[in-house]
């Protein structure tokens, strides 16, 4: 069953930090290039990062410097660091990934992020 699983999610202050997880599961999905990205209520859904099967990342202009996007290949998990957080980061984050079978694209369940002022 082709999956993505977030976790790590929770209420902190500004300036904190909390670490994401994305475990993919499914062979069409677990070795392909990974985004995260968040939603809050009444908006598009916003780019926040992205890393390739080789680890090449790219960021969204307002987290660079302050997030970081690795992945462990191993465990078919992508992670998301985030230090520094500010209240405006608060939100609901998403990984997503194509099927490589289907070309569409698989969504998790999303996390709650909250920072607090």
């Amino acid at each position: 069953q082709v999956q993505l699983v977030e976790s790590g999610g929770g209420l902190v202050q500004a300036g904190g930090s909390l670490r994401l997880s994305c475990a993919a599961s499914g062979n069409s999905i677990r070795s392909n290039a990974m985004d995260w990205y968040r939603q809050t209520p009444g908006n598009q859904r916003e780019f926040v990062a992205s890393i390739t099967q080789d680890s090449r990342a790219a960021y969204g202009f307002s987290v660079e410097g302050r997030f970081t996007i690795s992945r462990d290949n191993t465990k078919a998990t992508v992670y998301l660091q985030m230090n520094s957080l500010k209240p405006e980061d608060t939100a609901i984050y998403y990984c997503g990934a194509v099927d490589s079978t289907t070309t569409r694209i698989i969504w998790g369940q999303g996390t709650q992020v909250t920072v607090s002022s």
